[in-house]
């Protein structure tokens, strides 16, 4: 989305340019306040500043009436004023339509009991469907997993709007109905948690602001109903709108966010665009959703930010783990540290995995991959961690690009397997198991004084 405020009269159409003199969006112009209707409204929005409004807005033309249409009215009001925000309520969310009315509220099955792993209408782990708040109630679902098909604001390359529909495809997560016990953990998610797939967010291709609204309204939905929300992304952006919901229903200052990834997404703006996938966490900070002080990044390396951005991370307080960091005192030094700093700030931890933070050899499938990045292993055993010691109330996979994953889909295979470790993380604290890096005694071959195991599967004859 420019940060240029271009005419249009079609509320889907892109920004076109107003030329070298365009107001940008931080300009005291472009931060006018909404709400005006037509070149009234906001010709005296401009009154006092020095300037003949009709002879420099960039907005004013011959002809025109009430009814001309600005690009910037697409955002919600208030959006220009600093800092920039989102809407607010969850009027008009799009989770429900003329599909599912007169329906009883509850969880439904699209698949049959016995099918299998490869066959069947794809749902992630074969759970059953929810479409609806009234069916998240019902069922009083614990986890309600959803797919945001959007990479419209992606700066790399595209294709990460397939992410939701490769994550359900993959096979190799457990699934519903089926025996699904973590061999590591012993903890079967399925027999602890009810849970179930919401489906996609609605998805408004060409317009931003109509999407993001759509998004933080349709995440609303699941955590006003009691239920914790998987979101398979879609790029980096999406963060912005989901976590804001999070916020918005668990109180601004209270969520706390653990962002794995190799960039910062800390940019004030990319290439003139406010909502990219390089600016998500600073639109969460500007807004007040979520302070930089309740942020814990894990995994940055590479060439950026630069000097300036890395500055203002400091002022914001921002808790950075850099793969520097990793480097040299391990992994799980490092994870120690992050687990720590997510319990000694806010009172709900949001979890923000973008893919990219694993290293290209175990995850090529991403639109800007950055050699030397942390392992499948870790991250899988991180996220696991973080979902049973810690808690979390909502949690995002970003950034997975199935045109680029390699045949063998690594790539889609490591974020499913991610989504499962949270789901066993989650029925792990639920069953009362939070020690730290819990493994189950017969994962390590040992009995239950911490002895070797003796393991005899059967009885030899004689």
């Amino acid at each position: 989305m420019s940060s240029e405020h271009a005419e249009t009269t079609d509320p889907s159409a892109g920004h076109a340019s107003d030329g070298p003199d365009s107001p940008r969006p931080d300009s005291p112009r472009a931060a006018s306040p909404q709400g005006h209707e037509g070149h009234d409204a906001h010709d005296h929005a401009h009154e006092g500043d020095g300037h003949d409004a009709h002879a420099h807005d960039a907005h004013a033309h011959d002809g025109e009436g009430e009814g001309h249409a600005h690009s910037h009215d697409l955002w919600p009001e208030g959006f220009w004023e600093q800092p920039r925000r989102l809407g607010e309520g969850l009027e008009g969310h799009g989770a429900v339509d003329d599909h599912n009315e007169g329906r009883a509220p509850g969880l439904f099955h699209v698949n049959r009991k016995h099918g299998g792993s490869h066959s069947g209408i794809r749902t992630f782990a074969k759970l059953p469907m929810a479409l609806t708040p009234e069916d998240l109630v019902a069922a009083k679902v614990d986890v309600a997993v959803l797919g945001v098909p959007w990479d419209s604001t992606a700066g790399g390359r595209s294709g990460t709007n397939h992410g939701p529909l490769a994550l359900r495809t993959i096979p190799h997560f457990g699934s519903y109905g089926f025996p699904s016990q973590h061999l590591d953990v012993r903890v079967n998610p399925f027999d602890v948690l009810t849970m179930c797939d919401y489906g996609d967010a609605p998805i408004h291709v060409g317009n931003t602001p109509g999407t993001f609204e759509s998004i933080r309204k349709f995440v609303g939905t699941v955590v006003s109903s009691g239920a914790i929300p998987i979101i398979m992304g879609g790029d980096h952006a999406i963060t912005w709108p989901a976590a804001t919901a999070v916020a918005d229903h668990y109180g601004h200052g209270k969520v706390g966010i653990v962002h794995f990834d190799a960039h910062a997404d800390v940019g004030e703006d990319m290439n003139g665009a406010l909502a990219s996938h390089g600016t998500p966490m600073r639109k969460l900070i500007d807004s007040g959703a979520v302070p930089g002080r309740n942020f814990v990044q894990v995994g940055l390396r590479g060439y950026w930010p630069d000097r300036e951005t890395l500055d203002w991370m400091d002022e914001h307080q921002m808790r950075t783990h850099f793969m520097a960091e990793i480097d040299r005192d391990g992994f799980d030094t490092v994870l120690e540290r992050a687990v720590d700093e997510a319990l000694d700030q806010a009172d709900h931890l949001y979890i923000s995995l973008d893919i990219d933070v694993c290293d290209p050899a175990f995850a090529p499938g991403t639109g800007t991959p950055v050699a030397g990045g942390i392992t499948s292993i870790d991250i899988l055993r991180a996220v696991r961690r973080l979902s049973a010691e810690v808690g979390i109330v909502a949690m995002d996979v970003v950034e997975v690009a199935p045109p680029y994953d390699n045949n063998g889909e690594i790539t889609v295979l490591l974020a499913n397997r991610a989504i499962g470790e949270a789901m066993t993380g989650i029925a792990m604290r639920r069953m009362g198991i939070t020690g730290p890096d819990y493994l189950h005694p017969h994962a390590l071959n040992l009995d239950a004084d911490g002895a070797q195991r003796t393991q005899v599967f059967r009885t030899p004859e004689h």
